[in-house]
């Protein structure tokens, strides 16, 4: 990953080797960088004695450095050759983390410029509030970002994008792609079966659902399918009650909740439906979920959390038991995070990317100390984003580990 400098001009992070210097014909930089790389030359300065830290054992001085922010790494790699390997390699870096057993959140945001339509990937380091690139994602560049869908599994540190449809073109898209984070690289993966763009998608039990959505002519989809990450395979599901696309899902109790939401001028009630892969088997969603259902949910305490479009910004969480929503307690969100809106979620916080790509992180507390009787109360902060995101508009915002 490369830092994003906090300016309105982009200027390229130097990499090692890039400033001027003059080599003797004896000696090229591809092939010193190459040595330096070489998983061999590790071991070989271990046995020779050469410490990460000089004073402390390697053990307890990688923790030490596998702390330090990535927006640090390309001044650390000039210390020695042990921090060059440690710190030149994304997938060496996170790697030994994962081993270590650190567990950083990271947001992924997907971004488009609201002028050129290019899309983009930006990523925020919650725990140093630092923004970051990665690699180009390898599709079509004439996408639209609103029908594509990203889910990710944290723990792993892994996204997958998938589907799509073409700006200018009846063109819906069948690719999936797959980011990981410690390898700072992505990969296509096998198609889905169904071509689809704006259709929900979740993840239940380690596996990517997708339903719905549209095809060619805007024709509404009911078909559904499932796909396991450790093989890549899309099998077909049970085909959904009616056509439908999304607007929005959540997966609660195990379950795929879809919306479709509400439309302007508001004179038809969004449907919704539930799948139950346990059963396999589609219903009909309640009427008052359905119908209060009013912008982009989180699942937060094993209850749905709507951060409302139509309400003056204001967060509401669902009463199963009564099907109804309920107001939660707190200020609505800061005027800083305009629409549209991506939003996710990480134990008790909740993230709402705004246009621009300012980050409202919200911290939901539970009143009287019981989650599944008593109300919720939030207290909002905002991460102002740097001044070169200023005609960014998100489209999804992930959470990953690394």
């Amino acid at each position: 990953m490369q830092r994003v400098r906090v300016s309105s001009q982009q200027v390229p992070v130097q990499k090692l080797g890039d400033s001027q210097m003059t080599l003797s014909p004896k000696f090229k930089l591809a092939s010193i960088q190459s040595r330096l790389l070489d998983p061999f030359m590790e071991s070989e300065l271990s046995l020779r004695g050469d410490p990460l830290i000089p004073g402390l054992p390697d053990d307890i001085a990688l923790t030490c450095l596998l702390r330090l922010p990535v927006a640090s790494h390309p001044a650390t790699r000039a210390v020695c050759r042990r921090w060059y390997q440690l710190f030149c390699n994304k997938e060496r870096f996170f790697t030994k983390r994962n081993e270590m057993g650190f567990r950083d959140p990271w947001l992924f945001v997907f971004s488009f410029h609201k002028c050129t339509g290019k899309i983009q990937w930006h990523v925020l380091d919650l725990t140093n509030l630092s923004w970051h690139t990665i690699p180009q994602m390898p599709c079509i560049d004439k996408v639209c970002p609103h029908g594509l869908r990203c889910v990710s599994f944290p723990s792993t540190g892994s996204l997958f994008v998938c589907g799509g449809i073409v700006f200018d073109a009846d063109c819906p898209l069948n690719a999936v792609m797959k980011f990981e984070i410690k390898k700072n690289h992505w990969t296509v993966m096998k198609k889905m079966i169904t071509a689809r763009s704006f259709f929900a998608s979740g993840v239940i039990n380690g596996k990517i659902y997708v339903a719905g959505g549209n095809s060619t002519d805007l024709f509404e989809l009911n078909s559904g399918e499932v796909m396991d990450p450790k093989n890549g395979t899309w099998q077909p599901i049970a085909n959904m009650q009616t056509n439908m696309a999304a607007y929005d899902t959540a997966v609660l109790d195990g379950k795929l909740l879809v919306t479709e939401g509400w439309f302007w001028p508001f004179y038809v009630v969004p449907r919704g439906q539930i799948y139950d892969p346990k059963t396999d088997n589609w219903e009909n969603m309640a009427d008052g979920l359905r119908e209060g259902w009013t912008g982009s949910s989180v699942v937060i305490y094993g209850h749905l959390f709507v951060v409302t479009e139509h309400e003056r910004t204001k967060l509401k969480v669902y009463d199963m038991n009564l099907d109804t929503w309920k107001p939660v307690e707190g200020p609505p969100l800061p005027d800083k995070i305009c629409k549209p809106f991506s939003v996710n979620c990480f134990d008790s916080f909740i993230y709402v990317v705004g246009r621009n790509l300012h980050v409202a992180v919200g911290r939901i507390l539970v009143l009287n100390g019981n989650s599944k009787s008593s109300g919720f109360l939030v207290e909002w902060e905002v991460v102002e984003a740097p001044d070169g995101f200023g005609n960014l508009t998100p489209s999804s915002a992930q959470i990953l580990f690394g």
